[in-house]
């Protein structure tokens, strides 16, 4: 019979997590659909469930040089509502499910889900976001890119919680968000690009760029990206295809119920050119 932990600190939990092999519970919203049973009936995890959305420890959000430090179990909502958070970082957030899923759902829970259509994960990893993950003995933080090994797939081990995210802040003026799934939220994304730079009169002083849903992680060029960078806005017009012809070769999506390969990748690529030639050479 599967056996139920509330801890009442954080301590407690990787006290528990260090002798008992558990499943950790924030929000629950990725984990209730992943272990779902028949209607009406208890969901059916396969090892014991720690509970750990209540934890103080993991809920704060602060601002510190530039900073901006969330806890892991801080919700959607949490982060929507606070006024430290840059719109940037709001765009994928207000987009994610319905407000009943905001309200549970939480930062930390959608990076250890590990789905390559995580509606987050463009965000952090555009914004070289980095993780503390902590045990019983040690504390190690890492970037997010490092973090996340594959579909469902990440470096957390038995023992340790992930503990809170830290983004670098900067001083962007341009952004772009889109997620193209069934609707406009409370869907699963076929792709998804964020995409933001600092741009002035005449080149583009700063670009990031990431995709979602079309590999299995978020696909990231720091090459493009750097082709990009001091650009003449002038120019752009001309390097569109050299940089969908670069992103071209890094996206890699599959055939599922949600859509083709062939749409993503086309789709993805008309994100792309829209963004640098609408948005950068504003």
């Amino acid at each position: 019979m599967v056996k139920a932990f509330r801890p009442l600190t954080l301590h407690d939990a990787l006290e528990i997590r260090s002798v008992q092999n558990t499943i950790v519970f924030a929000g629950g919203s990725d984990l209730m659909v992943r272990y779902k049973a028949w209607c009406g009936t208890v969901a059916d995890f396969p090892e014991d469930v720690i509970f750990i959305g209540h934890l103080e420890e993991l809920q704060g959000i602060s601002m510190d040089n530039n900073t901006l430090k969330i806890g892991a179990s801080a919700t959607f909502t949490q982060i929507l509502e606070d006024e430290r958070v840059p719109f940037y970082i709001k765009l994928p957030v207000s987009q994610i499910g319905s407000p009943s899923i905001r309200n549970i759902g939480t930062i930390g829970g959608n990076i250890c889900n590990s789905s390559p259509a995580g509606d987050t994960l463009p965000m952090l990893y555009a914004l070289d976001a980095k993780v503390t993950v902590v045990s019983k003995s040690s504390t190690c933080t890492i970037g997010i890119n490092d973090f996340i090994t594959g579909p469902g797939g990440n470096i957390l081990k038995q023992g340790e919680i992930l503990k809170q995210i830290t983004i670098p802040i900067g001083d962007y003026n341009r952004f772009y968000y889109r997620k193209v799934g069934q609707g406009r939220s409370n869907t699963i994304s076929k792709t998804s690009f964020f995409a933001l730079a600092k741009t002035d009169d005449t080149e583009v002083q700063e670009v990031k760029i990431a995709f979602g849903a079309v590999s299995p992680t978020v696909v990231r060029s720091l090459e493009s990206e750097s082709y990009l960078k001091s650009i003449n806005k002038k120019e752009l017009p001309d390097a569109v295809d050299k940089i969908k012809e670069q992103y071209g070769n890094l996206i890699n999506p599959i055939d599922d119920l949600r859509s083709t390969k062939d749409y993503r990748k086309n789709v993805s690529l008309l994100m792309l050119k829209d963004f640098v030639l609408n948005r950068l050479t504003k």
